[in-house]
């Protein structure tokens, strides 16, 4: 007998207009070029003959269960989704879309920029909107103080500048940055 498990809870379904296109770009080369590919490959494996010790036709097929698994889930998922491109009004505080630089108790600085679930990205600085971080720094303004809970501990963090889009001073990578005295 299995264990009850309560529903892990839905993601936020909006997502920037750059990472719907990269999303429907990749269902569409999924589904024209990877899938054909992949049959092909496995229907060559299949007339090898005895199935039962065939390690490119079981390879095939998980494969090939892989790229299904992913086609049914961005297209569930696409349509699903809210685009939102728009700067919002007030460009001074954090927002979805907004890119912010911090610098945290540590005194180490880091850039990131809130995005939809299905586009975070660890390595660019790009988080989800559902993510601690993002949570504690909506609304933040310049040289607002926000803590956010992480797994070795709770830092604190200064909100030192805030973009949209491409207009303005583009923000540094992450990077050794002076803190200023408080």
């Amino acid at each position: 007998m299995s264990r009850w498990r309560p529903p892990s809870p839905h993601s936020t379904a909006i997502i920037t207009r750059d990472g719907f296109v990269r999303l429907q770009s990749e269902l569409d080369e999924l589904w024209r070029v990877r899938r054909p590919e992949v049959v092909a490959a496995l229907a060559a494996a299949a007339a090898e003959g005895d199935r039962s010790e065939n390690a490119e036709y079981t390879y095939r097929k998980k494969q090939l269960g892989e790229i299904d698994r992913r086609v049914r889930y961005l297209s569930k998922r696409l349509p699903a989704l809210q685009v939102i491109d728009a700067i919002p009004t007030d460009t001074a505080a954090i927002f979805f879309g907004a890119t912010f630089l911090v610098v945290c108790d540590d005194g180490k600085t880091a850039r990131y920029r809130i995005v939809g679930p299905d586009e975070t990205d660890a390595k660019s600085g790009h988080i989800s909107i559902d993510s601690p971080l993002a949570r504690a720094a909506l609304r933040k303004r310049v040289d607002d103080a926000f803590a956010v809970v992480l797994p070795e501990g709770t830092a604190t963090c200064v909100v030192v500048q805030i973009q949209y889009g491409d207009s303005g001073p583009q923000i540094p990578p992450n990077q050794s940055y002076p803190r200023s005295s408080q």
